[in-house]
């Protein structure tokens, strides 16, 4: 059986999709849930699941290997960011190549980077009057939102829609794709 640690930092409802997703698959479950902050959603949904959930500080994520370690004795097959805002320390990177997958509101290399995450991403593709935009799952690298892209999923943008809208749009995606594609990943590594 193939193990997921999820990291979160907020509602959780990417988390939770995953975790229910998996519930009773034979081939993979989510064994762990991080986040770096205490007062997460994330952290009553994994409660009402049934699923084991730390959080932790800054410290304990760059500058030591606490986090590092809970990780290894985790022993993921793959580790999935599902709306973890911080930059990945490279001795996580490191420890796990090639095994840290991220889920992008918007379509990379387009509205990443440093600050680029939840409503920013979607005020942005609003005021630029994109006319698509989507999901990237993508590998997670030393750099925000630059890592080896996995799978896109793309929606319309209407001229008169908010960035609310969009968001709602975005979230549709990443309920219907993100859980698939982990599924896919996992798969293939068999």
């Amino acid at each position: 059986m193939k193990r997921i640690v999820i990291f979160a930092s907020g509602s959780g409802t990417n988390a939770e999709n995953l975790i229910t997703f998996f519930k009773n698959s034979n081939k993979a479950s989510v064994v762990q849930v991080l986040t770096n902050n205490p007062q997460a959603k994330v952290l009553e949904r994994c409660k009402k699941l049934k699923v084991s959930a730390l959080s932790f500080n800054k410290i304990a994520f760059t500058e030591t290997d606490d986090v590092l370690n809970i990780l290894k004795a985790s022993n993921p097959d793959i580790i999935v960011l599902a709306g973890f805002l911080w930059k990945f320390p490279e001795n996580i990177l490191q420890a796990f190549p090639n095994k840290v997958i991220n889920v992008h509101p918007a379509l990379l290399p387009k509205y990443g980077g440093k600050g680029m995450y939840g409503m920013h991403v979607h005020e942005a593709v609003v005021a630029n009057n994109e006319t698509e935009t989507g999901i990237t799952i993508h590998y997670v690298n030393e750099h925000y939102d630059e890592g080896a892209i996995i799978f896109q999923a793309k929606c319309e943008v209407n001229s008169n829609d908010s960035a609310q809208d969009v968001a709602a749009k975005i979230h549709e995606l990443e309920m219907a794709h993100f859980p698939r594609v982990v599924e896919q990943l996992i798969l293939k590594e068999t």
